[in-house]
């Protein structure tokens, strides 16, 4: 490798370069010999605490700055003056790659927090070394992928929400570790209720952890002050009895370094309120719903406890209402687009449970198993607000005819009450009637394991708007081995007609990137939504695609995007650096595409998928664009794989 003739500047000793060059990614990976060159064409610089490296916007990056002793931060001035801090970066850590790539200014301001030696590698050699050596090249497009887009929520998050309020969220920062403050008090299986109860006003605290009787350490069961409740004095049990005979078994754990988002979307997707904390295989403490609303001001989990109490429908029809201000939070907070909507579904997943429990109690048990299918964006759980109802139900098949005319009725009317219900909760109908109302969409299983032969064998053109609706589907409520039979089936055909994803892949590459031939974002033309870019249509599409399409190939059960992309990553059939830019590019655009609809909202208006381009930053643009140039990448690896197109 030969670089350009060397720049003047002032030299540094290339035995003190090489050294550190040696002990920094990604330099050393590189060999001895590339190294010593490089060393030979950096110069060393001092700049005294509170230094002004670079300016946003201003600054001609003419270097890339490695850090060889002190730190700097980075930061955003806006308009008003008000700073924003991004982050530390201390020895080993570099300034100006991301300029220097992409031919342009500072994007941030940096500054010394101490006094700091860096080492200087004129620009044309830092090109020359992306140029020429692929690991230093995709050290950088990884690094990019994750800080750019960490900037570019923390831009959206500052200044395109406001706040309603001073509380701060802490859920996507605080671990259930930090929470624990003590030990976890046990009991052992043998002894008496009397004795629990006992313990647990002693120490006041909700639960106790039940261990083996011969070993403490081995925990086999939970007990909380629920259990004595409804298990001991509602139902009459004497105090005398074990506590085995209460406990709850076995005990749900989340791991000490999970952060406060996941601890409770656990909780609030199983219905419970305490989770034991595990540490190096150790039990180490409980967590519970409470220490957690403790912890914030304002919790989606409060949400979650209204749901789950109403015990009439209208005590239903309000609370998807609340779950802007579920979002708003946080969106504040920091969470990713992929956090937000889990929690979205999760909260229109109780809804919907405590509906169709509810409709159960009022018009009687099934005759038979039955599922309610959420299918689209639901079946992904990657709503935003209002989004279509799209939803069907498979049935057991009946044994006779008379159990088939009944289960016909039964939930014929179960759809029709269920819809209804929903729409006063909120959720718009299907205009296409995609719904468990349409006959076509109320089937036993067997009609339904016949509906996909059909699609799968003889794939119409016509019906491809079916596909990406209804192979996307979940359970909801209801018997769950009737949604994993039907995903087996679906999975066993699709290997069987492999003819049928060249049709998929060749739909999902029909979709092209928006952008035009000078890589500037392509808007609508005419219409309601002149100048505007339809960011669902246009930019989250081909990755659901390409997703779907994937997972139908490899056999991946996961239905959601962002899950099926990493399943195909740690399973080898895309790399680690392509599911990280696809990751990335997909929860970016989803994440202006709720701040988007929750401003909407804010404004009276309905919520729409529409963004004017003229309206975002620079960054939001920058990130779009890098975001839009992932698909063709996408294409390109499904043209690899289906060679017949």
């Amino acid at each position: 490798m030969v670089f350009s003739k060397k720049q003047n500047g002032q030299a540094s000793s290339p035995e003190m370069v090489v050294k550190f060059l040696e002990n920094t990614m990604p330099f050393n990976e590189l060999d001895h010999e590339m190294i010593r060159d490089l060393a030979r064409h950096c110069r060393v610089d001092f700049f005294p605490k509170g230094t002004r490296l670079l300016t946003a916007g201003e600054t001609e990056l003419t270097h890339l700055y490695l850090i060889q002793r002190g730190g700097v931060k980075s930061f955003i001035t806006d308009d008003e003056g008000d700073v924003t801090l991004k982050d530390y970066r201390g020895e080993g850590s570099c300034i100006g790659a991301l300029g220097i790539i992409r031919g342009a200014l500072a994007n941030l301001d940096v500054e010394t927090v101490e006094d700091t030696f860096c080492f200087l590698l004129p620009r044309q050699i830092f090109l020359e070394l992306i140029d020429q050596q692929p690991v230093v090249a995709q050290y950088y497009l990884k690094s990019f992928s994750e800080k750019i887009v960490h900037t570019a929520y923390s831009e959206l998050r500052h200044h395109r929400v406001s706040r309603r309020s001073s509380e701060d969220l802490y859920l996507f920062s605080v671990t259930a570790g930090d929470i624990i403050k003590q030990g976890p008090w046990k009991i052992s299986s043998t002894a008496i209720i009397q004795q629990a109860a006992a313990e647990m006003t002693g120490h006041r605290v909700g639960s106790l952890l039940v261990h083996d009787p011969d070993d403490p350490e081995n925990i086999i069961g939970i007990i909380t002050d629920k259990d004595l409740r409804t298990k001991v004095v509602a139902a009459g049990l004497a105090y005398s009895a074990p506590v085995s005979e209460i406990m709850n078994s076995p005990v749900r754990r989340v791991l000490s370094k999970a952060i406060c988002f996941e601890v409770l979307l656990q909780m609030m997707a199983m219905g419970i309120h305490h989770l034991a904390v595990e540490q190096g295989g150790r039990i180490v403490g409980v967590i519970t719903s409470h220490d957690i609303m403790l912890l914030q001001g304002h919790s989606p989990y409060y949400l979650f406890k209204e749901i789950v109490a109403q015990q009439e429908f209208g005590g239903l029809y309000p609370l998807s209402e609340k779950i802007p201000d579920v979002v708003r939070s946080l969106i504040q907070e920091g969470g990713k687009a992929g956090n937000i909507t889990r929690m979205i579904a999760v909260l229109n997943d109780h809804i919907l449970d405590r509906m169709l429990t509810l409709l159960e109690q009022e018009i009687g048990p099934p005759p038979v198993r039955y599922c309610w299918l959420l299918l689209g964006s639901e079946g992904r759980r990657e709503q935003t607000f209002k989004t279509d109802q799209d939803n069907a139900i498979v049935y057991a098949d009946p044994k006779d005819e008379a159990q088939r005319i009944e289960a016909r009725s039964y939930f014929a009317e179960l759809a029709r009450l269920a819809i209804d219900h929903l729409v006063k909760c909120g959720y718009p109908l299907c205009p296409g009637e995609i719904m468990a109302t349409n006959p076509l969409w109320c089937q036993p299983y067997s009609v339904w394991a016949g509906y996909f032969d059909k699609w799968i064998a003889a794939p119409d053109p016509k019906e491809l708007l079916n596909v990406s609706i209804f192979f996307d589907f979940r359970c909801g409520y209801g018997d769950a081995t009737l949604a994993d039979d039907l995903r087996n089936h679906l999975i066993s055909q699709t290997r069987r007609h492999e003819i049928y994803l060249l049709h998929l892949a060749r739909d999902c590459m029909a979709s092209r990137a928006p952008l035009s031939f000078f890589k500037n974002i392509i808007v609508e033309k005419n219409g309601e939504h002149k100048n505007k870019l339809d960011v669902k249509h246009q930019g989250l599409t081909p990755f659901v695609g390409f997703g779907r399409v994937m997972a139908l190939k490899y056999g991946v059960k996961e239905t959601n995007t962002l899950a099926r992309l990493q399943v195909l990553s740690e399973e080898g059939h895309i790399s680690q650096e392509l599911w990280s830019a696809a990751s990335n590019a997909y929860e970016l655009q989803m994440h202006l595409r709720l701040i988007h609809q929750l401003r909407k909202i804010e404004q009276g208006e309905p919520p729409d998928n529409y963004i004017d381009p003229a309206q975002l930053t620079e960054l939001d643009k920058r990130m779009l664009k890098e975001a839009f140039g992932v698909i063709e990448r996408l294409h390109g690896l499904l043209a690899n794989i289906f060679p017949l197109m």
